[in-house]
């Protein structure tokens, strides 16, 4: 145990809290009064948080960490033995997909391995990140084998990334937990930074989170499904769109085509696939849809310029828009893909920083033979391309000579 943090205990222990799950939350509950303290293995990221500076964008986070950093409501620690002193502990650890697209339940295995000789009776544990069904009642199963039985809930993060403060205490909050003791201690815990609380049961909460995040991307591949199937036919989509929505409320809310990405979406719907035995037709074919228009919009490319002595410049490598995070971002697949049919791609992004091979926008805009809008930040709204040809597959850019 560090000598900074060896006197005092803990109201809640974020276990990677340092994250875009953990860190969010970690700060709400310091700025409502909670002694928090963020465990992580990253002692770099730790570092940079107790700085004074967040590692990635996230509104009002910067704000917030100062005011609780000069309260002492926040500390920090890579000490997994910090956690015993704590009264809550909330993991924020989830479960990924290998590259079979399977569950990966290793991480929570090995996660509460190493928690373990720290647990005890009078614990709260609470699941924070999205889980495999099932996964709420086998950690109470895990425990108890090891003769440890603390309360465990599970109360799913559903705020949208870089806005976790901001929704947080705008969301209702779904609680579970594997007995009444736990579903009220989780219930007053979140009652603290949230507006409302919603009662499930565990496995109800588990799909209650895969849910979410399938709906949304099936919703997107709808969109991006009837894209190609336009674009093929040599018709503007977004006008289609445009025309059939106009003052008809049925068709409000249609997305428009983009890349459906980032670390939740794809890897939560392949999650809910596995579950089902891989009988989530719906679900598989969102994925096929949404990872291949990357691949229709390089064949389409393809067919229309000699790619082989051409400069593609990508613009934007995130996930989404307005954001540092490229997790999983569909930008990447683009440019593995264009490298096997261009002379060169060149990338740019006004947020990311944790990419070596990023340039300026200025030598992007002026070696590329043609462009292709990958993330409409913001700060492309009025980006003036020129004669360049664009494909602005979002009909993003205001002044772009658009070829898709």
């Amino acid at each position: 145990m560090s000598e900074e943090n060896q006197s005092k205990n803990y109201d809640i222990v974020v276990v990677g809290g340092a994250g875009h799950v953990g860190l969010p939350l970690a700060l709400s509950f310091a700025d409502k009064g909670q002694n928090v303290l963020i465990n992580d293995l990253n002692q770099a990221t730790m570092d940079t948080i107790a700085g004074g500076t967040v590692p990635f964008f996230e509104e009002g986070a910067e704000e917030m960490l100062a005011r609780t950093l000069g309260a002492g409501t926040i500390s920090f620690s890579a000490d997994v033995g910090e956690i015993a002193s704590a009264s809550t502990i909330i993991v924020t650890i989830g479960t990924p997909v290998d590259e079979f697209l399977n569950p990966s339940h290793g991480v929570i295995v090995d996660c509460f391995k190493t928690l373990l000789p720290y647990l005890s009776n009078d614990h709260l544990i609470v699941l924070r990140s999205t889980i495999f069904p099932g996964a709420t009642a086998w950690l109470q199963r895990f425990l108890a084998d090891a003769g440890c039985n603390p309360l465990i809930a599970f109360c799913p993060e559903r705020v949208v990334q870089g806005k976790g403060i901001v929704e947080l205490a705008q969301l209702p909050q779904i609680v579970s937990g594997m007995s009444p003791e736990a579903v009220e201690k989780a219930r007053a815990l979140f009652s603290i930074v949230s507006p409302e609380e919603v009662l499930l049961e565990p496995m109800e909460a588990e799909f209650a989170k895969l849910f979410d995040n399938c709906y949304r991307y099936i919703h997107f591949s709808i969109s991006n499904q009837l894209y190609m199937i336009s674009n093929s036919a040599g018709v503007d989509f977004n006008r289609i769109v445009d025309g059939m929505s106009y003052k008809y409320p049925r068709s409000q809310g249609i997305p428009r085509p983009g890349f459906a990405a980032g670390p939740c979406l794809f890897k939560d719907t392949m999650q809910l696939s596995a579950f089902a035995k891989n009988q989530f037709s719906l679900g598989l074919a969102a994925m096929q849809i949404n990872e291949g228009l990357v691949l229709y919009l390089v064949e389409q490319l393809r067919e229309r310029f000699a790619l082989a002595g051409m400069t593609v410049g990508l613009l934007g490598m995130a996930f989404k828009p307005n954001s540092d995070d490229v997790r999983a971002s569909l930008s990447y697949k683009m440019k593995k893909t264009l490298l096997l049919h261009a002379k060169s791609v060149l990338t740019t992004d006004p947020n990311v920083t944790t990419d070596d091979e990023l340039m300026d926008l200025k030598t992007v805009l002026d070696q590329s033979d043609v462009l292709i809008l990958c993330v409409p930040h913001d700060e492309y709204k009025n980006l003036e391309t020129g004669d360049t040809p664009v494909v602005d597959v979002w009909r993003f850019l205001e002044h772009a000579n658009r070829v898709l």
